[in-house]
């Protein structure tokens, strides 16, 4: 497959991206795209607004596993592209359009010649929320599906177009979303003593939040709650009943992250207590951490390291990928993709490189036929 081809599919993907479970048009376009293969070893399914392909191997001793997400975030583009975003305040800002194209590319060469094993391919929706890979996992349709092995990139805008990067073991951290909301008392603010004011409760609050990473994680471990967007209030002379923190946990471990959630309900009960409050948690989307296999690493390594590419040592990172729910189960990893971008990942301003498509679609065909 050309890269001319696989340029032009992401900048079509690129042009429609979608929130989780909407991603209508995407899977359209994909179900357009896959109909048109040569169907001899394929076999179809879709579930929730993802699909499922299986490639029949020539062998068929085992089933290996690629999984590309398919979402976009809630984001307004300002790449300045002349392919920008058709659906407004919507941007594929984590290099999701790439995954589905290195996806699609793999997908053309193996249903034009197949590999001694089966291949699945599972292009996941809602990965940045509120979670596809969990309920994929659990769904009766996989069970038809389920590869011995599996494997998924992500793009990595700081590393150059032509290098590869991952490691055994932990790479990426369990997250949690993390909402609290405040009840009070609201009034005139002549006369404060007349209410509860959660304006003051609720940051007092996030202060204390930081007492937990501070004395009740071990400092062999890490974890990090981030409180990003505070509400509260009306106007200036009125005192506010309400208030509501969004934030996010991120803990090394999942033991660390049980604590962390525990110490969290403990102090809001004794915030409740002394701000006269009601004070209620969600959690949103908990995503478990992505573990890599040391063997599937250590014989990926050796794949990349056989071809015209660069094979690099990955850092651990606080970044959450509801892929590690397909990890939890199934034996595999994740690796960063070298794309080449000055912005970051989920910035409006992301330019990956578009010789990267060609990279991944080698690397993707040489996993799936070997790992």
């Amino acid at each position: 497959m050309k890269i001319e081809n696989l340029i032009k599919i992401r900048r079509e993907l690129h042009r429609i991206p979608e929130l989780g479970f909407q991603e209508f048009k995407t899977q359209r376009y994909l179900l357009d795209y896959i109909e048109k293969l040569p169907q001899e070893h394929l076999t179809v399914e879709t579930w929730e607004t993802g699909i499922i392909v299986k490639v029949e191997g020539t062998m068929g001793e085992q089933t290996v596993g690629y999984r590309a997400d398919i979402d976009g975030l809630p984001l307004r583009e300002e790449t300045g592209y002349a392919f920008t975003s058709d659906h407004k305040g919507q941007m594929h800002a984590c290099g999701h359009d790439f995954h589905m194209t290195i996806a699609l590319g793999a997908l053309t060469r193996l249903a034009k010649r197949p590999a001694e094993h089966h291949s699945v391919f599972l292009f996941q929706p809602a990965e940045e929320g509120p979670g596809g890979a969990e309920p994929m996992m659990q769904s009766e349709v996989m069970k038809n599906f389920r590869p011995d092995k599996i494997f998924a990139l992500h793009i990595a805008p700081d590393l150059p177009v032509g290098t590869v990067s991952t490691k055994p073991g932990l790479l990426f951290a369990n997250t949690s979303e993390l909402f609290i909301d405040f009840s009070g008392k609201g009034g005139h603010a002549a006369f404060p003593h007349l209410t509860h004011d959660m304006v003051i409760a609720a940051s007092s609050f996030v202060s204390h939040l930081q007492q937990i990473v501070a004395r009740r994680v071990d400092p062999l471990d890490s974890a990090v709650i981030t409180i990003g967007k505070i509400e509260s209030g009306t106007v200036q002379n009125i005192i506010a009943q309400s208030a509501r923190l969004e934030g996010t946990i991120r803990t090394l471990s999942p033991e660390s992250m049980e604590r962390v959630k525990k110490e969290i309900e403990k102090i809001a009960q004794g915030y409740e207590i002394a701000n006269d409050c009601q004070i209620s948690i969600d959690y949103g989307s908990t995503y478990y951490q992505v573990f890599n296999d040391e063997a599937a690493v250590d014989a990926f390594q050796t794949l990349v390291e056989d071809t015209d590419y660069r094979y690099q040592e990955a850092q651990m990172a606080m970044t959450g990928e509801d892929f590690g729910y397909m990890l939890r189960e199934i034996p595999g990893f994740m690796f960063w993709l070298g794309v080449d971008s000055e912005a970051g990942l989920h910035q409006a301003t992301l330019t990956p490189k578009e010789e990267a498509l060609l990279v991944g679609v080698e690397i993707v065909e040489q996993g799936l036929r070997k790992l």
